[in-house]
């Protein structure tokens, strides 16, 4: 009895209402490299944030292969996207959106970049659990490009691999980062030194 609850709850209390405004804000997070915001108009099975059951909801349906990786891979969390989205589970390398903690998604070379005539077939990564609290790494990293006045800082997992996924634009993948209910994000478009 309890697996169908899991499996049936969780979704949009007001699908129209929320999946707006649930992708106004993923668009901004996306706009604005490096600014967090907050997203949680709904809730998956553990270990799923509510900001990454949101993202699944709003960008993922039966057209968006969707990878799993093993920190997020659990049966309960399959029959909700099963359920919820539809969207068809896949290896890493045919995935239009990958799921999962960053040291579970490694290694990231096995992702699609997209090709010079269709760079949007191009993967992005929901890094679930991120820690938008840690300590900036020394000397701390700086984004720029689209989308930032200035300058901006955000933690992120490994400055170089941002660095490299950058220098092949317009080539490489996105990122959006969550954890409870904060999502921040990272387009290869953005310069990280």
């Amino acid at each position: 009895m309890n697996a169908p609850a899991t499996r049936l709850s969780g979704g949009f209390a007001s699908p129209a209402h929320d999946s707006a405004r649930g992708f106004r804000t993923i668009l901004s997070a996306m706009s604005r490299p490096g600014s967090v915001l907050d997203l949680a108009q709904a809730a998956g099975p553990a270990p799923i944030s509510a900001a990454a059951a949101t993202v699944l909801l709003v960008l993922c349906d039966r057209t968006t292969p969707l990878y799993l990786a093993p920190s997020h891979d659990s049966p309960e969390l399959r029959d909700w996207i099963a359920f919820h989205c539809a969207a068809p589970l896949v290896a890493a390398p045919e995935a239009s959106f990958a799921l999962g903690g960053w040291a579970a998604l490694q290694p990231l070379d096995r992702f699609a970049i997209g090709t010079p005539e269709y760079p949007d077939r191009a993967a992005t990564l929901i890094v679930d659990g991120h820690d938008f609290d840690a300590p900036p790494i020394t000397p701390p990293a700086t984004l720029s490009g689209p989308g930032i006045k200035d300058e901006a800082q955000l933690a992120l997992p490994d400055t170089a691999a941002f660095a490299a996924n950058h220098a092949r634009f317009p080539l490489g993948w996105d990122a959006i980062f969550t954890a409870g209910s904060r999502i921040a994000a990272l387009p290869r478009s953005t310069q990280v030194r």
